[in-house]
């Protein structure tokens, strides 16, 4: 079995939706779709209050070059454009659509496009393992880089999150032919599928619809966090280092997610936009945990109360997994297109531990995927220490996690690093246009 070579963690999976298939939700009465859910810019609204829209149809356009467009999920009325809260409580403008019950499976079909990468970016289709970087994008590589590899991302290291293990084994053949569709957009004419080993039926299924397609093949990959990072699956499938600064393409690899190339499928061979995604909505305490197929946009209650309803002993409800994802402040929130997971945590397993000095024992070192010094970019970022933190490489920090999760004096390492990574990148950016 494959693997990277430098740190992570073994964690426990926790996988308590797994095996489960995927259940489709109703349509809520109401979506609320953010303009901001994807990397750059916002998009621009293109309906106003009262307009009646088609589910599919175009209701935000990009505005940006790494901007995305976002389409109705539902046949309605635009009720209103206003500003909402984020699951974090940031304040972001959405469009409401209020839901027509009589059209629910009314389809306005994007317009017949050979060309994929056109394809891609009329249906709005961005990266759905969490980041949300524009598809389109990452299906052109720059000029100067030669990919030859396309990674399918399937490995979902993540804690408790099933959504792509119950994507795999309820659309395998529509997962295929978004590969094949990639690897036209491409050129590239290799394909490794990389899935940890604690997926055994998707391993079997999908080695078996592709066995007789040249070119794809599925790769066995050791249990291990962050095991599906860019850089370490990079490493782990081909062996090759991206470079500090540098994209997959500059070490001839192309990575999508798996849920990415389905959608892709979907968006060329049905003309359906990306108009809603599997969620998985699980905890320990709820009594219905499972992986959702929902609308964009559906209110994160809708999702949690179809798991269970919120148990009385939680604590914190984490938008993505434990290690990667981010407290909500509310839940009064909405889906969006990057939203893999909804973990609601009970009281005695969210609660953090009193902060105690630093022991210099080394664990978070040890355990950083990317070989840097987690508790020297903590006391940089602590202390504003910014110039300090650039030449400790910051911005090359992941954000996984794995320093805070091993550290014995419980100090959040990851949510200062973060912040100094933040300011690092704010200033190489004025530098780099100064």
């Amino acid at each position: 079995m494959k693997t990277f070579s430098i740190g992570g963690l073994h964690l426990p999976e926790n996988k308590l939706t797994a095996g489960q298939p995927v259940e489709r939700l109703p349509l809520p009465a109401e979506v609320t779709l953010l303009l901001s859910q994807h990397i750059g810019a916002p998009a621009r609204p293109i309906v106003k209050k009262g307009d009646t829209v088609m589910r599919g149809q175009l209701v935000a356009e990009p505005s940006g070059a790494l901007s995305s467009a976002i389409h109705s999920p539902v046949c309605g009325t635009v009720s209103r454009i206003d500003t909402v809260k984020t699951p974090q409580g940031l304040s972001a403008e959405a469009i409401i659509i209020k839901t027509d019950e009589s059209r629910p499976d009314a389809l306005c079909s994007l317009s017949p496009c050979s060309d994929v990468v056109e394809a891609t970016r009329a249906a709005g289709i961005v990266g759905m393992g969490g980041a949300a970087f524009p598809t389109p994008v990452k299906l052109t590589p720059p000029a100067d880089t030669q990919p030859d590899t396309l990674i399918i991302n399937a490995a979902e290291c993540e804690p408790f999150l099933t959504c792509d293990h119950a994507l795999m084994l309820a659309d395998p053949d529509g997962v295929i032919s978004g590969i094949r569709l990639i690897m036209q957009a491409t050129g590239v004419n290799h394909c490794v599928i990389a899935i940890e080993s604690n997926k055994p039926d998707a391993i079997k299924l999908l080695r078996r619809l592709t066995a007789s397609i040249p070119g794809i093949e599925v790769m066995i990959m050791q249990p291990r966090y962050p095991q599906g990072g860019e850089k370490q699956l990079t490493e782990a499938v081909t062996g090759r280092m991206i470079a500090s600064g540098k994209l997959p393409a500059a070490a001839g690899v192309i990575v999508h997610n798996v849920a990415t190339a389905r959608a892709i499928h979907r968006a060329v061979t049905l003309g359906e936009p990306l108009i809603e995604r599997i969620v998985t909505v699980t905890g320990p305490a709820l009594s219905r945990p499972g992986n959702y197929l929902a609308a964009i946009g559906t209110p994160l209650r809708t999702l949690i109360e179809a798991a269970g309803g919120l148990p009385e002993n939680t604590g914190k409800v984490i938008i993505g997994g434990p290690m990667m994802g981010r407290a909500a402040a509310t839940i009064d929130s909405f889906t969006v297109k990057g939203m893999s997971g909804i973990l609601v945590l009970p009281s005695d397993l969210s609660s953090r531990q009193p902060e105690e000095p630093c022991i210099r024992c080394g664990r978070c070192v040890s355990a950083c995927p990317m070989g840097l010094e987690p508790y020297l970019l903590s006391t940089y970022s602590r202390m504003n220490m910014t110039d300090e933190a650039i030449d400790a490489l910051v911005a090359n920090c992941i954000e996984c996690g794995s320093c805070s999760y091993v550290c014995p004096s419980w100090r959040p390492l990851t949510d200062f690093i973060r912040i100094g990574k933040q300011r690092a990148i704010s200033v190489l950016k004025s530098r780099k246009q100064s």
